[in-house]
């Protein structure tokens, strides 16, 4: 999971065991070092004096004067507990070393991972992008070492598959790593020798330059696949190096790679994991669970397919309820619902999406956050922010329109083919009507959202109640 400021609720680090809630007073007073981690494969080593009590503002500053960061971008990133089993943003004046001690108490309150796995895993800690800062902002920015923290980053998100991109996204973001790496103006030869030193997966997404290792891949032939891939970086390669009469900048790379980037809607998301219903097939068959990622920002939340590295659901805040559950029973899941639009078989009906997760709790706390932030900063930016976030479907129907208007052109990422388009046909969803005195499942009208969590009055179209409602 990735986290926010609301990553842990109230007082969570007061309430935590008393195994880690307290470090012995010589930790908190000698000088001790730690390695801050950045993406790149590099890591910044300090010395600090009293790091049992250094808060995460102090750290920052240290941090930001060693890798001269100008504190102009010192809101541009934030620190991070992470291992593979969880990933946490911290607060200002959260204190990394006291968590660390903590962690394996997150791990047991957010994980569903077993004794063994908890007991063996030790967290890091990153320096990294801010979820909350603003993609507006980001073009702004022109400090080389800013951006470069921040391409680093993007380029690990694309190239393991948390931001799902299309071909012509994952074949020019490729060309600029390697206009980045090795520069502009290489000839065939060398840019092939180097591709093949340092392999497809260093340029183009993992599950891309692999394969999939299925019937394409048997009847195609690896090779052959990977001989069209190195092709089509060749010649976005050769559009870098001749796009203009002088060889670009690395500024500009930069900046074009994270422009690129932003026409993404889940860029600089925080990264929760859970799992879906997956749609029954037949009557006997036993409903079976789907691994999703689901990435919130300050536009809206996005739930992603981890194994088909593809959008499953794209909801803006203004189109969607939600709330979270805890369980009832043991054994029972927490889960995260959220209720939107949808239609069956020509009729208006509200749609609701289970997200198994014991981080639910967190899901919703990031949630009320972002809509929290993104009033505040209603204004002019509003528009752009909803342009950013444009989802290829929207949720009152399956062809990009709906009843309020929204949706009208579809750009280039809003095509049924690319993986960032919504697909609510693929989801186990529930129908459901409010009628004032029960839920009912078939044909819903309902004249209100099911849940109080919205982040306005949704403007999504409100279905009068009928006297005759159809149940199923």
């Amino acid at each position: 999971m990735e986290g926010d400021e609301c990553s842990f609720p109230p007082d969570s680090s007061d309430d935590l065991s008393q195994r880690g809630s307290v470090a012995s007073s010589a930790t908190l007073s000698r000088a001790q070092d730690v390695l801050i981690y950045l993406f790149g494969e590099t890591a910044v080593h300090l010395t600090v004096e009293g790091l049992g009590s250094v808060p995460v503002q102090e750290l920052g500053r240290i941090v930001r004067e060693t890798i001269h960061i100008p504190e102009s971008a010192q809101d541009v990133f934030a620190f991070w507990l992470t291992s593979p089993l969880l990933e946490l943003q911290l607060k200002a004046k959260h204190q990394p070393y006291k968590l660390c001690r903590q962690w394996q108490d997150l791990l047991y309150r957010f994980t569903l991972a077993s004794e063994e796995d908890i007991s063996q895993d030790e967290p890091c800690l990153q320096y990294r992008r801010n979820v909350f800062y603003p993609k507006s902002k980001e073009l702004q920015i022109e400090d080389d070492g800013v951006l470069r923290l921040l391409y680093e980053e993007a380029r690990n998100n694309i190239l393991t598959g948390r931001y799902p991109c299309d071909p012509e996204h994952w074949t020019s973001l490729g060309a600029l790593c390697l206009a980045l790496d090795e520069g502009t103006g290489l000839d065939n030869e060398k840019l092939t020798a180097i591709i093949k030193e340092k392999k497809l997966s260093s340029f183009l997404p993992a599950h891309v330059a692999m394969g999939s290792g299925g019937l394409f891949s048997t009847l195609r032939g690896k090779s052959s696949r990977q001989a069209g891939l190195e092709q089509n970086l060749l010649e976005e390669y050769r559009k870098i190096s001749t796009s203009a009469g002088e060889p670009p900048e690395t500024t500009q790379l930069l900046h074009q790679y994270l422009n690129t980037c932003h026409t993404l809607p889940y860029y600089g998301c925080g990264f929760f994991f859970g799992e879906i219903d997956k749609p029954v097939q037949g009557l006997l068959q036993r409903v079976k669970r789907k691994a999703v990622s689901v990435g919130i920002c300050l536009e809206g939340v996005y739930v992603m397919d981890v194994k088909e590295k593809h959008v499953l659901l794209g909801l803006r805040f203004s189109e969607l309820s939600w709330d979270h559950s805890y369980p009832e029973e043991e054994g029972d899941s927490h889960i995260l619902w959220l209720e939107f639009d949808g239609e069956e078989d020509g009729t208006p009906v509200n749609k609701l999406l289970k997200i198994y997760s014991k981080q639910a709790e967190l899901m919703s706390g990031f949630i009320e956050f972002c809509v929290e932030l993104k009033s505040a900063s209603e204004g002019g930016a509003s528009a752009e922010s909803d342009r950013e976030a444009g989802l290829s479907q929207q949720p009152g129907g399956q062809d990009g329109s709906n009843k309020n208007g929204r949706g009208g052109r579809r750009g280039m990422l809003r095509r049924q083919s690319s993986v960032v388009c919504s697909r609510v046909h693929s989801l186990n969803t529930i129908s459901y009507v409010d009628n004032g005195k029960e839920i009912k499942r078939l044909k819903p009208k309902r004249a209100a959202s099911f849940f109080n969590r919205q982040a306005t009055a949704p403007s999504y179209s409100a279905v009068q109640v009928t006297e005759s409602l159809e149940q199923g």
